[in-house]
């Protein structure tokens, strides 16, 4: 919650960065306050305060503290390149694993906010679902077509430069493309975002919020898995991502109702 709040602050009202700071400043009292106390202490409003949970996708101000404690309780975060050559093996493997329990704790604290009833209405509504990626985003890309095309959807994956490119360029209003990327800024991805757009598809993004991806995209799910991709391949954020279209796919198989349930149990059967 707390980096969520940091990230967005460019975006907020100057009287909303006002509770914002307050509360970043003082988390644990936070926790603890009324909504008039809160708004007191913040030199605002209580609409004010109000306005200012519900930016965070919280139902009311009754919601912020729960959330906030919740952050608070994380995990210590620790990110790649605090592995070292000295450390054993063992030492390495637990800032490796903590690194990835964090992402997925800062995922589930942001998808309040994610955009799932809008992906879901587009997937529902789709002739086909065209995942993309490059590199180690093509194994995120395999793995979501693999889960989504049981639900009967038809599904594609896209993992190399030339298909996706060539695929964009022929896209149209009824396609839906899930290009995934942990930088946002390949440029064969974006162009090929912005070419599908163009032709009236709808691309929903999995990736880093403001990078160029991002806003070539539709509907953006923004993931920010904090690690040292310089000199190890993503990890937590290939995690968040393969956490995150599971989600969606089960969202999706609620929307679509029996006629999921009866593909997956087909799926199933076929390998019995």
């Amino acid at each position: 919650m707390f980096d969520l709040i940091q990230d967005r602050l460019d975006a907020l009202s100057p009287a909303e960065r006002r509770v914002a700071a307050w509360i970043v400043e003082h988390p644990r009292r936070a926790t603890r306050m009324t909504l008039a106390e809160l708004a007191a202490a913040s030199g605002s409003s209580e609409p004010t305060v109000i306005r200012f949970c519900r930016r965070f996708g919280l139902g009311g101000f009754r919601e912020l503290a729960p959330r906030l404690t919740e952050s608070l309780s994380r995990p210590v975060s620790y990110i790649h390149h605090d592995v070292t050559a000295d450390d054993l093996p063992v030492d390495a493997a637990t800032k490796v694993v903590d690194a990835s329990i964090q992402s997925l704790f800062r995922l589930r604290s942001e998808l309040a906010v994610m955009p799932m009833d809008a992906a879901i209405r587009a997937l529902c509504a789709a002739r086909q679902l065209v995942f993309v990626g490059l590199g180690a985003s093509g194994h995120v890309a395999r793995d979501a077509c693999h889960k989504f095309f049981r639900l009967g959807m038809p599904s594609t994956a896209l993992t190399d430069t030339p298909s996706i490119l060539q695929y964009a360029a022929v896209a149209d209003r009824r396609d839906v493309i899930v290009a995934i990327s942990n930088s946002g800024r390949w440029p064969d991805i974006v162009r090929a975002a912005a070419t599908a757009r163009a032709r009236g598809a709808t691309v929903i993004a999995v990736t880093e919020p403001g990078t160029a991806l991002a806003k070539a995209a539709d509907i953006l799910f923004p993931c920010r898995a904090r690690e040292d991709t310089g000199v190890y391949t993503p990890m937590s954020s290939r995690l968040v991502h393969l956490a995150l279209l599971d989600a969606v796919q089960v969202g999706l198989a609620l929307a679509l109702g029996d006629s999921a349930v009866e593909n997956l149990k087909l799926t199933k059967n076929a390998l019995a």
